[in-house]
């Protein structure tokens, strides 16, 4: 039975994953890239200086807690992002597509990140408040921005499938893989039993979720910068370690993205086709832009206008993807593990314990311990934020219950076939929202140009924000 599931599973992934959706998500991000006028190189600088400026400060008049800073908005949206897809994926991607992914993994970046301004925008444009809160993201701008182009029915159906898709793919299988993936790193290099792993992992995270958004957002502002600047100062070390293969590394990376026979030779197995869909997968399954899951973070962030959150979000992609995501493939590259024989995680696992002899294994468990369980906080979110949507505020006791079973089971044994279905819920939940972008495109760029227009005249973009209805269950 397991056996049949898994490969009716399988033949559904390879549908959507090689044939439809990395194409898809691929496309829209060099749509809107065209579209918009690629904001995310124009107004690259402009982002930074929005997000860290004014780093923990909030803009002043939001006495009620509705909102979150942009920061933490920010560090909530990279907690989901930055998870074992920075360790594991990347390295898969080089395994599978050679040194040339890397290229295709960086040029997937530049375009997602205009995919994911798009869904920051509507995310912020189409917000409410639940129970003294904003929430938002894709159910919400489906429903109420979709309603009136393609019926009441259609925008229901396409919300329902999205957050659905969602709690099932983030907030119950993904969390358990990413709890399976704390467990097998921990066992491995502290020699602790998986269960009293799980065990722990699902007190610290019911802890942290039982405080709401808040308290998950001051963990995240806390353990994002801290978590992602230790990887990357493992990266420098690296490459000072290593100073003599770096241009032969960037010639390997540049000449494989077009030719990969050139460095890896016939024997390998590698084409063109290979690199180019290894790197732009991993890259995309990394940052998660056109996925719709960062926009429930980017819909609670207090701005005066949706475009500071669409430039934060996607500076969330070029931490993800050009810092970190690069950070494991410089590890990797130049300390030439990719001749070691070993795949995904233990690949990079390799690659540490010979640039950190003694203890290298230990580090790599650590940073991928904070990178998992900070994307388990986040996904909890994000599953919490539809649980909203699909029951009206009812029933977060039993999904925060679920949660915290799913983390506790994650640890116990394989997870080939979950990991699988995750992979399927995650692109059943692309289609709607990808859906949803493209017919909203007029929309984004209308508050785009809005801000555009102020920005023009010298004063500070402000938005005259819409209120959207949000019925709860008393």
């Amino acid at each position: 039975m397991e056996a049949q599931l898994s490969a009716l599973v399988g033949a559904v992934n390879t549908v959507l994953w090689d044939y439809l959706l990395i194409y898809a998500l691929l496309g829209i991000g060099l749509f809107f890239t065209v579209y918009l006028g690629a904001p995310q190189i124009t107004r690259l600088g402009t982002g930074f200086k929005s997000v860290f400026g004014g780093l923990f400060s909030k803009s002043g008049k939001d006495t009620d807690q509705k909102s979150l800073s942009q920061f933490q908005a920010l560090a909530v949206a990279i907690s989901a992002q930055i998870g074992t897809g920075n360790v594991a994926g990347v390295a898969t991607a080089i395994t599978a597509g050679g040194p040339g992914a890397v290229f295709w993994m960086w040029l997937s970046a530049v375009l997602g990140m205009s995919t994911i301004f798009a869904e920051a925008v509507l995310a912020q444009k189409y917000r409410v408040i639940s129970q003294g809160k904003y929430i938002g993201g894709p159910a919400f701008y489906i429903t109420h921005g979709l309603s009136p182009k393609i019926g009441k029915g259609a925008a229901r159906f396409l919300s329902g499938l999205f957050s659905v898709a969602l709690i099932l793919a983030l907030g119950f299988i993904g969390n358990a893989t990413q709890a399976n993936s704390i467990a097998s790193a921990v066992t491995v290099a502290f020699n602790l039993p998986a269960l009293g792993v799980g065990i722990a992992l699902a007190l610290l995270t019911g802890l942290i979720v039982i405080g709401g958004v808040n308290r998950i957002a001051n963990v995240a502002q806390f353990v994002v910068p801290f978590m992602a600047l230790i990887y990357i100062v493992c990266a420098v070390v690296i490459l000072f370690q290593y100073a003599d293969h770096i241009y032969p590394m960037m010639h390997d990376i540049f000449t494989a993205a077009f030719n990969p026979e050139a460095v890896l030779g016939g024997a390998a197995g590698i084409g063109m086709c290979e690199a180019i869909r290894f790197g732009v997968a991993r890259g995309l399954f990394s940052n998660e832009a056109g996925m719709g899951s960062t926009p429930h973070a980017h819909a609670t962030a207090d701005v005066k206008h949706p475009v500071q959150q669409g430039m934060a979000a996607f500076i969330g992609v070029f931490i993800d993807t050009l810092l970190v995501c690069t950070a494991t493939a410089l590890i990797i590259l130049l300390t030439d593990a990719g001749r070691s024989g070993y795949q995904g995680a233990a690949l990079t696992q390799y690659a540490f314990t010979t640039a950190f002899p003694g203890f290298g294994s230990q580090l790599l468990a650590i940073c991928l311990t904070f990178f998992a369980f900070t994307t388990i906080i986040g996904w909890y979110y994000f599953g919490e934020s539809n649980i909203r949507f699909l029951f009206r505020g009812k029933h977060l006791v039993v999904y925060r219950g679920l949660v915290l079973l799913a983390i506790v089971l994650g640890t116990l044994g394989k997870v080939d076939l979950v990991w699988s279905l995750s992979d399927m819920f995650n692109g059943f939940m692309v289609i709607p929202n990808l859906i949803a972008l493209f017919l909203l495109r007029r929309e984004i760029r209308a508050v785009y140009d809005d801000y555009l227009t102020q920005k023009k005249t010298g004063g500070e973009p402000i938005y005259r924000y819409e209120t959207h209805e949000f019925h709860e269950k008393s």
